[in-house]
This record gives structure tokens, C-alpha cells and sequence, in this order.
């Protein structure tokens, strides 16, 4: 049998283990508004295939990625990934390779993971960088938590231009862990005085960069403001092929950068996996949450890696932890690894230079219209618009002539009416030319 069910004697000998009286009882710390009161309206029970057709069905109703014009981005981007990735990804020895706890058998896994160290320090600017975390905003969640253990502050200051769901993920660990969460309001032109939330209880600034709207600014003069005040600057970067372009944050002055790496070797994937990027200055490499892989040598002076600087336990024991992100990414990370690998270091800005001339000839195109106006200065490959009616609305009809055409800013921030008219526009070297003209010609229609 596929699946053997538990009778209800194992049931109740369970939860007198744990202590409750029903199933129900683990679920208390779920709000009652987000439970349901019944089955929801779906067949109790058909065959294998009956089931196959049905989702099959309710799956074409959708359109995919690559079925239309695409231009979605808001943390999550549609590149050309090489089919060797892939490939290369689905050998047995990386698909089926665990924690490499054992480094005498596991030194392909750590060599990979060290290689993937580099090339995050190297992109970002920093001195080290960890084996990975689960995806960016979880890497955002902690880089603040690092902070707190650096500052000994409870403090944080979140930009308004930092993605929604980072802040979100953000907040709910502050909610279990004891910060004191500042949050700027929205700033689409970039513009924002950050500086005056900070006070000597501040651990840290958080910003996107480009940031959620796809705003981008220097941050030098806000990492001396930062560091005056004895607080740590943390940059977050949602679409990492900008790195091949605009400067590194390390070269800003940023102490801790974390972001996302679905963009390199890592397709959309209906939501998942990601990849989170993890990069810190050297002085602070023992408070950095993670894994983190050093080069070594052995007893006979021969090339060789480990993990370094904390032991097994530290990923497994809560009261010893750095954090209770305990499992890589590995495999993302390397699939990220190899696309960048294959693209060097010329690939890498050729394909951001690609990006950005793409987004630039679209926010031409588009601003020629009179009801839009594009609301970000100054943008790598993706930009938002400010529309003469709800850009949800837009969104709806855009996909109603086949085309993909944007992020509704209140799909993630809901109940601003000042965002409500705001579409964030962003393009790749995915998109051609006839993809430009298609949604040109459907916004001409729509707005």
C-alpha cells in the first residue's frame, strides 16, 4: 500500500504523548478566521486518473511563464537558464548527496558549496559568504537577527521600499524573537529620510536595492549615517543579475547583503524553490547564520574542504544556534553555481546590460502614452507605472489579450489608495521584441 493510516488507538496514544485531548488542540495558535469549518467542496474520492484529468483541466485555465508576452517580476524573474544546468544538476551523485557532515566523503558537495561561497562574495562585495539559506526573505529575516547578536540592539528599520513579503517574514520573526520593527512608508520615487527613524536602540537598516519599485540609489551616504549611529547597514537584492551591472553594495559600505537567487539557474518553478544569498564582512563571519564552507588542506598537504567554524551541533540545538535554518539549498545553489559559472564574468554583463536595455525601451514605449507615467527615476530592468485606473484592473485585462504585463503593487499591499493605480513593469532578455509590441499595443487598448 501506498499509505498505511493509523487506527484510532495509535491516534490516542499520540496525543496523550504530547499531552492534548483531540487533533484540534495543535491548531490553537492558528487564528479561528483562517480555519475551516467543513470539508471544502471537492469530490471525497475519485480514481487516479479521474484526478489527473481534473487538475489538468483546472491547470490550463492558468497561463504559464512562457505561454505569453511575460513582464512579472516583484522578486521573482524569468531568465533563459542553459539546458546544461539542468543536465548537469540531475546527475545522481548531486541530486541524491546529503549534509556533508563527513567531509572525507563528501568533498564534491563542499567544493561545490565553497565555489558558490565565492562567487556570492565576489558578486556582492563582501568578504564571506555562507552555503545558502532557504530563499531571500527568510536571508532578510536573519540578517537582522545577526545584527541584534552583533549590536547587542533591539531595533530594526525597514525601508518602504523593501519587498512586501520580506517585510512580512520580517515582522512575524521580530513578533517570536523580541525586536522593535520601524517601517518607512512606500516610496516609489526611492526617495526616503531613513535616517531620522534611527536611534541608539537600532541594530540595523534594512534596504532593497534596486528596490521593490525598481528604484535605485546610492547608499554610501546612508551607511555613514548608519555606522554613526553604531548600527549595521543590510542590503537586500531581489533580482541578483543586476549585480553585473550597478555596483556592488560591499563597495557602499553595506555589512550584511542577502538576497534571492532564482534568477540564475534557478526557473520560476510555480513558486519554488529559491535560493537565498547570504554575504557579511569578515569581523562578523562567527555570528553569520548557516553553513559555511572553508578550503583546507590534509594530512598529506593535498586541496581539501570542510565545513568550518561551528560544529553539527550548532544547526540542531536551538539554544546553541546562530539560527534553525539547518538544510542548504545545495542543489539550488548548484544550479546557480553552474549558470554563472557559464556565463563568466563578460556573460554576466552582457546578460544585465541585455536586461536593462530592454526595461529602458519599454518605459520609452509606454511613457509615450498619456495616461501612464513611469514613477521610477532611475532602473535596471524594471520600473513602475503609474496608471489612470487600478492597476489590478489592468492586470486582469492585459491577460484577457494574452499578454503577462506586470505586479498590481496591491497584490502585496492592499488597502493603500495611494498605491492602488501602480504597476511594476519589469523585463529580461527573455522578452522580444514582438513581446514589447504586444504589450504597447494592449495597454493602448486597456488604459
Amino acid at each position: 500500500m501506498r499509505y498505511l493510516p493509523l487506527t484510532e488507538p495509535d491516534r490516542r496514544t499520540m496525543l496523550e504523548a504530547v499531552g492534548v485531548s483531540s487533533v484540534d488542540d495543535l491548531f490553537t495558535d492558528v487564528p479561528k478566521t483562517a480555519r475551516l469549518e467543513s470539508l471544502i467542496d471537492l469530490p471525497c474520492a475519485q480514481g487516479e486518473w479521474q484526478v489527473e484529468r481534473a487538475l489538468t483541466a483546472m491547470a490550463a485555465k492558468s497561463m504559464s511563464a512562457g505561454s505569453a508576452p511575460f513582464f512579472v517580476g516583484g522578486g521573482a524573474y524569468r531568465h533563459h537558464i542553459p539546458a546544461s544546468v539542468d543536465h548537469l544538476i540531475q546527475r545522481s551523485e548531486f541530486l541524491t548527496s546529503y549534509t556533508p557532515y563527513q567531509p572525507e566523503v563528501s568533498q564534491g558537495t563542499l567544493q561545490a558549496l565553497f565555489e558558490f561561497q565565492t562567487q556570492v562574495a565576489m558578486l556582492t562585495g563582501m568578504d564571506v559568504a555562507n552555503a545558502s539559506m532557504y530563499d531571500g526573505s527568510t536571508a532578510c529575516a536573519e540578517a537582522v537577527a545577526m545584527a541584534r547578536r552583533v549590536t547587542k540592539r533591539p531595533g530594526a528599520v525597514l525601508s518602504g521600499g523593501l519587498h512586501p513579503q520580506y517585510t512580512h517574514v520580517t515582522v512575524t520573526l521580530s513578533d517570536y524573537a523580541g525586536f522593535k520593527i520601524k517601517r518607512a512608508p512606500a516610496s516609489p520615487d526611492g526617495v526616503e529620510a531613513l535616517e531620522d527613524l534611527i536611534d541608539d536602540q537600532t541594530a540595523c537598516v534594512v534596504v532593497q536595492y534596486p528596490d521593490f519599485y525598481g528604484s535605485i540609489t546610492d547608499l554610501g551616504a546612508l551607511a555613514e549615517a548608519v555606522h554613526a549611529q553604531g548600527a549595521l547597514l543590510i542590503v537586500v537584492v531581489t533580482e541578483i543579475v543586476a549585480l553585473g551591472l550597478i555596483r556592488a553594495p560591499g563597495d557602499m559600505g553595506a555589512d550584511i547583503v542577502v538576497g534571492e537567487g532564482q534568477s540564475l539557474g534557478v526557473g520560476l518553478n510555480f513558486g519554488g524553490p529559491y535560493l537565498g544569498l547570504f554575504a557579511t564582512r569578515q569581523k562578523y563571519v562567527r555570528q553569520m547564520p548557516g553553513r559555511l564552507c572553508g578550503q583546507t588542506v590534509d594530512a598529506d598537504g593535498r586541496r581539501g574542504f570542510v565545513l568550518t567554524l561551528s560544529t553539527r551541533e550548532q544547526h540542531i540545538r536551538r539554544e546553541k544556534a546562530t539560527s534553525n535554518i539547518c538544510t542548504n539549498a545545495g542543489l539550488c545553489c548548484l544550479a546557480w553555481t553552474i549558470h554563472l559559472t557559464l556565463l563568466g564574468e563578460s556573460g554576466l554583463r552582457k546578460l544585465a546590460r541585455l536586461c536593462h536595455e530592454r526595461a529602458v525601451e519599454l518605459a520609452e514605449a509606454l511613457s509615450a502614452l498619456d495616461v501612464i507615467d513611469v514613477v521610477t527615476p532611475t532602473f535596471f530592468n524594471e520600473f513602475t507605472l503609474r496608471l489612470s485606473r487600478p492597476a489590478s484592473q489592468i492586470v486582469s485585462e492585459l491577460a484577457g489579450r494574452g499578454v503577462l504585463g506586470g505586479l498590481a503593487v496591491p497584490r502585496l499591499l492592499p488597502g493603500e489608495a495611494e498605491l492602488e493605480n501602480l504597476l511594476i513593469v519589469a523585463a529580461t532578455e527573455t522578452n522580444t521584441d514582438e513581446d514589447v509590441a504586444a504589450l504597447v499595443t494592449a495597454m493602448k487598448e486597456v488604459v
